[in-house]
């Protein structure tokens, strides 16, 4: 099957199922514009199957926003730097049940069936461009180059979004009554550079993984990477295969993580049936997460490992930095080392506090610490700091005056991996979130308007039958 043919394909399966059908919603009409349904803060997967799913429920008065350019959404052709990603290749997630819409599916229209049987694992760049794939051949409203500053909560269930960049509208904002921040792994909260670095070291000297790295610059330099984790052996396979001379990974552990509990969650039931759990089990759960790193996979510590370049320092954690001149300087329980420039991947922390978009109403926001108290055996501040969300993604006020104010947030990112699992931002968990979300998204939406909804019913009065008895000649 070529490309073209899916596309047919694609288009004849969505008629069966009869997408694209009449909107249910009732429009609202303000003076000050059009007020949108919902809309999507992120182009990225989250993005985009979240929209997939609201057009499937006839939520067609929506719209995408994404800070970045068309075709460079999420972290696929910014930051991520893996060869492959991790995720088993066999995981559907954003097709959301239909078979064409599957990377499989898009992968096979090119290369064949046997050209599956041959794929190890999906690499990164080619999951990218099934995602670009995705959005056209769906027609996703995205508006690129646009990015939300601000959530300013107004009166009748309205949000005011303040806006920046090249793609926004005249006015620089946009009306929704629903939002969704779909913003990815770093949505939740910020990268998290430790303040030993971050204080004591110029910004020549440092870069966090999730920033962008000019490798060209470093060929032939000797670099430190902090961290043990698998973003840490993808930037050093990525940096030595791109010129730099000499990579070290510093980690604390004495021994590499060997279990990656998500390869539990994906066959177990606890992706799809996490938000039956009591808090005491999530909180159990995520807090046990946490004491793992998801371990570098097999062939990404392998490809790195090969180069003569590759240094791996284990039961070493960073006790001082400094700058030596052009140099950073690094001190460790094995002794004191000097590199041209070092990479933090030391992860991130998720609080909304941390949001610029949620200074007007993040004080409102439920945290896990408002709602739960962690026996000490499991106790984790960085896990406390998490949104408390509902079962739906929808943000919970921590008091009276915040419910109307965040009546219609949803936290679609990594921060809601506390209350909903392995969900948003994982492509393992896409499958089973997004239609959590959606159908979250369209109860209140439902709600909000049930009095005039069941007013148009009770009301109701358009003939269907025209048959007459007897009938006439």
């Amino acid at each position: 099957m070529s490309l073209e043919a899916l596309n047919e394909r694609v288009k004849a399966d969505l008629s069966y199922l009869a997408f694209g059908g009449t909107d249910w919603v009732l429009p609202r009409y303000p003076s000050e514009g059009h007020v949108y349904d919902v809309v999507i803060v992120g182009g990225g997967q989250s993005g985009l199957g979240a929209a997939f799913g609201l057009l499937r429920e006839r939520i067609s008065n929506i719209l995408v926003i994404d800070e970045n350019s068309e075709g460079l959404e999420g972290p696929w052709e910014t930051y991520a730097r893996m060869v492959t990603l991790r995720t088993p290749k066999h995981l559907t997630s954003i097709d959301l049940g239909i078979p064409s819409l599957t990377f499989r599916s898009w992968w096979e229209a090119q290369v064949g069936s046997q050209g599956w049987e041959e794929l190890d694992k999906i690499p990164r760049s080619d999951w990218m461009n099934y995602l670009r794939w995705y959005r056209r051949i769906l027609g996703l409203p995205v508006l690129n180059e646009v990015k939300l500053k601000l959530i300013e909560p107004m009166e009748k269930g309205i949000h005011r979004l303040h806006l920046e960049g090249a793609g926004a509208p005249p006015t620089n904002m946009l009306l929704a009554r629903k939002v969704v921040l779909a913003t990815g792994i770093q949505g939740g909260g910020e990268w998290h550079v430790p303040p030993m670095i971050a204080e004591k070291l110029p910004n020549y000297l440092f870069a966090h993984t999730s920033e962008v790295i000019d490798f060209e610059a470093l060929k032939g330099k000797r670099i430190a990477i902090l961290g043990g984790g698998a973003s840490a052996f993808d930037n050093a396979n990525y940096a030595l295969s791109a010129g730099v001379a000499e990579a070290h990974i510093f980690v604390r552990r004495e021994k590499l993580p060997s279990v990656n509990p998500i390869r539990q969650m994906e066959g177990s039931g606890m992706i799809e049936r996490f938000h039956v759990l009591s808090d005491a089990d999530k909180y159990a759960v995520i807090s046990h997460f946490f004491n793992y790193n998801q371990p570098p996979t097999n062939d990404t510590f392998e490809r790195a490992a090969a180069w003569p370049g590759f240094q791996l320092h284990l039961g070493a954690p960073w006790l001082d930095v400094e700058a030596a001149g052009k140099e950073a300087m690094v001190t460790t329980p094995q002794g004191i080392f000097t590199f041209d420039f070092l990479i933090i991947s030391t992860g991130l922390l998720s609080d909304p506090a941390l949001r610029p978009e949620l200074r007007n109403v993040a004080s409102h926001i439920a945290r896990w610490r408002d709602c739960y108290k962690a026996p000490a055996e499991v106790a984790n501040p960085l896990l406390d700091a998490h949104p408390y969300l509902s079962p739906g993604f929808a943000v919970i006020s921590r008091d009276e005056e915040g419910r109307k104010l965040l009546h219609g947030l949803y936290v679609f990112n990594y921060s809601a991996l506390a209350s909903c699992g392995l969900s948003a931002s994982a492509i393992s968990g896409m499958k089973n979130a997004i239609p959590k979300l959606v159908t979250s998204v369209a109860d209140q939406l439902f709600i909000d308007d049930r009095e005039e909804i069941l007013n148009n019913f009770f009301t109701y009065n358009e003939d269907e039958f025209v048959g007459e008895w007897p009938k006439k000649g």
